[in-house]
């Protein structure tokens, strides 16, 4: 089957595991934090430009990064352990969101998927205590940044910025290193980056990453 169209109000997702295409594979429905939730459960995530229907994807291979194989670069050590940067978690969230979204715009002079419609629905799912941020502070000066959604022993990441060299990297380093020592298993990356791949990430099969999704996310999760 090629992708397939929700109703404005439906979030009635396909079980992943009907998937035949590699990347897009819905189109419709919308970013009520419920649907979101139920999205992310199955593996889907909301990807699309400002003026565009809204698209879900569900890539095949998936990026993903076992905590376990993470990998810091020497030229990290002086960052993480001479103190350039601080490191906190859910400090700021919106502005985290705001730092992906106009980092990114700046450096392509293009836009970017995540538009006020995201900021909001995201914003929210961090009021619900589902969607988190890490930051990467230069004295009280936001430089750096990711943010995701956690279920379970899962966190699904969605976007990083830097403002300071390494700044992001140290972010997700922290993070991964938290998440871990949380009990954390899994980290999404979603698509493959070099950037990534140089701390770890790598690619397993959609079948595989389903099975990860059954396993480490509670069927009482409340959505």
């Amino acid at each position: 089957m090629g992708w397939y169209y929700l109703d404005e109000n439906s979030d009635s997702f396909l079980s992943p595991s009907l998937l035949t295409d590699e990347g897009l594979v819905a189109v419709g429905s919308n970013l009520r934090p419920q649907t979101l939730i139920k999205a992310y459960r199955k593996g889907y995530f909301p990807w699309y430009n400002e003026g565009d229907p809204r698209c879900w994807f569900h890539p095949d291979p998936r990026f993903v990064l076992f905590p376990e194989e993470l990998k810091i670069s020497k030229s990290m050590h002086p960052y993480l352990t001479k103190g350039h940067f601080s490191f906190s978690i859910d400090k700021d969230f919106a502005q985290v969101m705001k730092g992906c979204r106009h980092t990114r715009r700046k450096a392509s002079g293009d836009a970017t998927w995540i538009t006020d419609e995201f900021e909001e629905a995201y914003n929210q799912l961090h009021e619900m205590g589902v969607a988190h941020s890490a930051e990467a502070w230069s004295g009280d000066k936001l430089v750096g940044g990711l943010y995701g959604l956690q279920m379970g022993k899962m966190f699904f990441g969605e976007s990083m910025f830097s403002q300071e060299s390494n700044a992001s990297k140290f972010a997700f380093i922290r993070f991964v290193q938290h998440f871990a020592a949380q009990g954390g298993c899994l980290v999404d990356c979603q698509q493959e980056t070099e950037h990534l791949r140089s701390l770890g990430a790598r690619n397993i099969p959609r079948s595989t990453f389903i099975d990860y999704l059954r396993y480490l996310i509670p069927d009482n999760m409340d959505i």
